[in-house]
């Protein structure tokens, strides 16, 4: 792939002073405050990359400095990826949306509602209706995650450490335990975070007739020219993995709310289990990449699917993709069942694989309607706005992505730095 070319942010109707005003707010609210152990930022609009600024460590006990190509932890920004290689599938004829999943995973097709009880001696209920494709792509599918910590489904997940951070099993075996949980609630009646992108990457694999893993390199990296994408960081690129940190003092993963202690490693890069190959290949959330490898992929999305005559998937698809799915039409507060999730804001909905911004004063924080995005754990993010040719890629490595208003702080600032809008 072509490099983009760097350009002043004046060029790309852009303030430098405001994206310079960024830079400080992170240093000093983030960085120096022991909150970050470092950030990396780029900003591409208009076809150039007009900002990209790294500071910080990406391993503080060593000393590391964060580079511009370190190499991240990104979590569920791994789901759009696996999103993605679906509807490739799709586009081919080989699935479709409004498919019952038993008709891919038949052990499925008599799975309860969860009524009351605890594992393994479930109360359930039928469904109202047999868990769609789509129901997968949108997290409407009852499935959880048992970090949610809601329920005694939750619960079940936690003990078969289903959609852990450290993964266990193999894809094969996540879906024969699921087979044994029963659903949160019925298809289609609630949003739930949850490993259904995970189930999704299985559906690729046995739709596709290859691994998982091999149908994302041969389809989407290797095309991209993406390098530094996988699911593991290779002996030859460890010195350039950074350290992911809590920002909890006992190393609590989720759910934290604002802490002040100082940053507890985590994950350290030089015995990470990212350094060899899982055997479970989390399309939901086990991707490691680069901040410049994560813009090759949302520079093709921004153009319709395609970039440098690499096509992933037609215009089309990725509209549909990135429209609204959620049922009636309504956003993710109305529908979500999730005490956590990578996107809360009134206003916003959910596509297949991304968050969907419908109305923006809804959110109360400055965008275009039919922007998307998601985030990962490690409160990494990224958010693409075509209706102002803006892309924005933010990496750090600090879990729970909730502690800290960061997100919303980038998005208010990064907007604040157009000066000459598409809109």
């Amino acid at each position: 792939m072509l490099a983009p070319t760097p350009a002043s942010p004046e060029s790309a109707g852009m303030s430098k002073a405001a994206l310079d005003r960024l830079e400080r707010h992170l240093k000093s609210r983030y960085v120096d405050a022991g909150r970050f152990s470092g950030t990396q930022l780029m900003v591409y609009r208009r076809g150039n990359i007009v900002h990209s600024a790294v500071q910080g460590f990406a391993d503080l006990e060593r000393k590391v400095p964060l580079k511009d190509d370190t190499i991240f932890r990104i979590y569920s920004m791994t789901k759009p990826i696996t999103s993605v290689a679906f509807m490739m599938l799709v586009e081919e004829g080989r699935v479709a949306l409004d498919e019952p999943v038993h008709r891919y995973i038949p052990e499925w097709k008599n799975l309860g509602v969860f009524v009351a009880g605890t594992a393994p001696a479930f109360l359930t209920r039928p469904p109202s209706r047999p868990m769609l494709i789509v129901d997968l792509l949108r997290h409407t599918s009852g499935l959880t995650y048992g970090f949610q910590q809601r329920s005694n489904v939750d619960a079940a997940y936690r003990e078969k450490k289903i959609g852990d951070l450290v993964k266990a099993g193999t894809l094969q075996t996540m879906i024969e335990e699921l087979t044994k949980i029963p659903l949160e609630f019925s298809p289609g009646e609630a949003w739930n975070y949850s490993v259904s992108t995970d189930v999704i990457g299985y559906l690729i694999g046995k739709i596709a007739g290859q691994p998982f893993e091999q149908f994302l390199k041969e389809r989407i990296f290797d095309p991209l020219g993406m390098n530094d994408t996988d699911f593991f960081v290779p002996p030859d690129k460890v010195h350039r993995f950074a350290a992911c940190y809590s920002a909890d003092p006992q190393g609590v993963t989720f759910l934290a709310t604002e802490r002040k202690g100082n940053l507890t490693l985590q994950d350290d890069p030089v015995t990470s289990s990212f350094l060899s190959p899982p055997e479970l290949f989390s399309g939901g959330g086990g991707l490691c990449s680069t901040a410049a490898d994560y813009l090759t992929f949302c520079r093709a999305l921004l153009n319709g699917g395609e970039l440098d005559g690499v096509r992933l998937i037609g215009p089309k698809t990725l509209k549909l993709m990135t429209s609204n799915h959620l049922p009636g039409g309504r956003d993710l507060p109305e529908m979500s069942r999730s005490l956590f999730s990578e996107a809360t804001n009134s206003g916003v909905g959910y596509g297949l694989g991304v968050s969907v911004t419908m109305d923006p004063a809804k959110t109360l924080i400055p965008g275009s309607p039919g922007e998307y995005a998601w985030g990962g754990a490690a409160s990494t993010a990224f958010w693409i706005d075509p209706a102002e040719e803006l892309i924005t890629i933010f990496m750090t490595q600090l879990l729970p992505s909730s502690a800290y208003p960061v997100r919303r702080e980038l998005r208010t600032m990064i907007y604040a730095a157009i000066t000459d809008s598409n809109l």
